[in-house]
């Protein structure tokens, strides 16, 4: 009956097929008793295709989303009002671009390094070690009295403690998904982020009053620290996933090689500009929400944003995490690039007068977030196998790094010098710059895709 043959496997079934037998008995498939093992196939279908029967959603991969979300509540509440501390002991807006940048380059030359620590040593060893670094950074913030060495320092430990977070839990989860449900289960995992990011800047206000303590901002510290027992828990709990290689050179050259073979192209810029955009409610919101005095009438701005961003960013990438997939995920991609931008133009109305409409750029930073990370995310993983799945991720959180780190510092001083209106325009103009060179290189792909269907489509016809 078939034109190959299938075979059971630990983690499903694998259809071998012949080239050229995959148009010729699609029907049969269908008509087949095995049919509900089976996915629909993409047009690019070739010798081999595996189709799990097993779910994503299982055990391992709860406790991975759930550790998420307690680890994003506290990464954010320390995140959102760092800058606050940086002002606590003098520093403007360029002081906190500066150190949030220069903090950054400890993220972005250990991103190599953690990616092959997780193949060859495991998603959960690493991510364990990445809790340790985070905590040692929080907690050394509380020898921090001045804008000194120390304070970049503390700065960088956080930094290098949530790459290692986020690469091995990213990793993790693409072992744990079927192929064809990878952006699904990034896109979920990033909702626990988002969830994490709803409640997690008030946190922060719900501990710092308007004085701003130097105690308060101790409690922050600590108190973010206890709140980690939670999701170190869960990780501990947590089981490798089958297809995790356990080996593989920790050389920092082998990475540049892996990089180098399995390149993913343009969609690295558009990662580096998600970088860049992630600056603004990240790192400049709050000095701009207390620079401009843009106070809420019974209500704290800074947490309405986040509130906003986060919540509805989430519901989107819940109600749509198929949608990548079935879709299109460069379509997908360039709409939320699109709309980031709108979201970056849209922050130039909000000023003291109108504090409320600060809900506006969180609807649409919100949107483009949820829709570009998952997404572009997916896309660059695509060219990496399983045995060099943490080099891939950690090759795409080098580009986020890259354009975080120039984004704080440069747009740092630009709000510094000219003002953050300029700031808000050179992140449209970047995010669209990006996303029209991305589209122009993906035409090609499109057109090859339409001729495969085209091709299919006639030789269906004549089965």
């Amino acid at each position: 009956m078939w034109d190959g043959r299938a075979e059971e496997s630990g983690r499903g079934l694998r259809l071998i097929i012949r080239p050229g037998g995959l148009a010729n008995h699609a029907v049969r498939l269908q008509q087949s008793p095995l049919r509900r093992f089976f996915r629909p196939a993409s047009p690019s279908t070739s010798i081999s295709t595996i189709v799990s029967a097993e779910r994503l959603y299982d055990r391992n991969f709860n406790f991975a989303f759930l550790s998420q979300v307690g680890f994003a509540l506290v990464n954010t509440a320390l995140l959102a009002h760092y800058p606050r501390w940086i002002a606590h002991h003098g520093g403007a807006v360029d002081a906190a671009g500066w150190i949030t940048g220069t903090a950054s380059i400890a993220g972005l030359l250990l991103r190599p390094v953690i990616g092959q620590w997780v193949d060859r040593f495991g998603a959960r060893t690493i991510w364990l070690s990445g809790y340790a670094f985070f905590s040692v950074g929080s907690l050394s913030n509380l020898l921090v009295h001045d804008l000194g060495w120390s304070i970049y320092v503390c700065r960088a430990l956080l930094v290098v403690g949530a790459a290692v977070i986020f690469s091995s839990s990213l990793t993790y989860v693409t072992h744990l998904a079927p192929s064809d449900r990878r952006a699904e289960a990034i896109g979920t995992l990033g909702a626990a982020a988002f969830l994490g990011i709803v409640f997690g800047p008030l946190l922060g206000d719900l501990v710092l009053s308007a004085e701003r303590t130097r105690a308060e901002f101790e409690s922050l510290f600590v108190g973010g620290v206890a709140l980690l027992v939670i999701p170190v828990g869960l990780v501990t709990m947590l089981r490798p996933a089958e297809s995790e290689p356990g080996r593989g050179s920790v050389r920092i050259v082998e990475f540049f090689r892996t990089s180098r073979r399995h390149w993913p192209g343009t969609v690295v810029l558009l990662q580096i500009t998600f970088g860049v955009c992630t600056t603004v409610p990240f790192v400049f919101l709050t000095k701009f929400v207390d620079d401009s005095a843009i106070i809420g009438d019974g209500f704290s701005t800074v947490s309405l944003f986040f509130m906003v961003y986060a919540g509805w960013g989430m519901t989107l990438r819940v109600i749509f995490r198929r949608t990548p997939d079935r879709w299109g995920r460069r379509k997908v991609l360039l709409l939320g690039a699109t709309v980031m931008a709108s979201g970056m133009l849209s922050f130039l109305l909000v000023d003291a007068e109108h504090a409320g409409w600060i809900v506006m750029p969180a609807l649409l930073c919100g949107t483009g977030h949820s829709l570009m990370y998952h997404t572009c995310t997916s896309l660059f993983l695509d060219t990496f196998p399983p045995d060099v799945r943490g080099a891939g991720s950690g090759l795409s959180m080098v580009a986020l790094d890259l354009g975080a780190v120039g984004g704080a510092q440069v747009l740092g001083e630009v709000a510094f010098r000219l003002g953050y209106d300029l700031l808000f325009v050179i992140v449209a103009g970047i995010t669209v710059l990006a996303a029209v060179v991305y589209a122009m290189s993906s035409v090609p792909v499109w057109r090859e895709r339409r001729r495969d269907a085209s091709k299919n489509e006639l030789r269906d016809q004549g089965a």
